[in-house]
This record gives C-alpha cells, sequence and structure tokens, in this order.
C-alpha cells in the first residue's frame, strides 16, 4: 500500500468518526430520529468505501481482513441499537 492510498484510507476513517459524533450528538438532542437516519446513511456509504478500498486486490491482505474486523468492531458495537435487523443475514451468520 502506498502513502497516498494510507492517507486517503486515514482521510475516510476520520470522516466517519465525524459522521459518529453527529449520530451521537442528535440522538442525544434530538428526539426525531430524522437527522440521526441521515447520518447514518451517511456512515454507512463511507464505511463502504473504506471497506471496498480495503478489499481492493492491490491492497488486500489477512491485515486488511483482520483492519476490517476492527474498524466494523469500533463503529457498529455488537450491542449497538441503530443496527438494522436483517433476518438473511442472520441465516448467513448461521452458516458460519
Amino acid at each position: 500500500m502506498n502513502n497516498s492510498q494510507v492517507f486517503k484510507l486515514i482521510d475516510l476513517i476520520e470522516d466517519i468518526k465525524k459522521v459518529d459524533a453527529m449520530i451521537l450528538l442528535h440522538d442525544n438532542i434530538d428526539t426525531s430520529s430524522f437527522m440521526s437516519s441521515q447520518y447514518e446513511s451517511k456512515k454507512t456509504k463511507l464505511m463502504s468505501q473504506l471497506i471496498d478500498q480495503l478489499i481492493a486486490p492491490s491492497v488486500q491482505s489477512p491485515q486488511t481482513l483482520s483492519l476490517i474486523r476492527q474498524v466494523l468492531a469500533k463503529f457498529y458495537p455488537e450491542n449497538s441499537t441503530n443496527l438494522k435487523y436483517d433476518e438473511n443475514i442472520e441465516k448467513l451468520s448461521a452458516a458460519i
């Protein structure tokens, strides 16, 4: 992985942190879930971009897969109430 790729990924992570902070802020001060849901969508999009770049053939390695696991654990903890339930994902999880 070259320096420009690293800096681009760091920028994405920083953007995710900022959006995550905005989600927490709106969860605490806003009774409406509209703004939180908008930020959740933005967070999902940024996470997808980050993961897509980490699984690109030019950088993919066991280390990057481990990093993806770390990022998911940090920004989507298992006890998170903001996660949308999908029973098909539950089936895939059971298959593992």
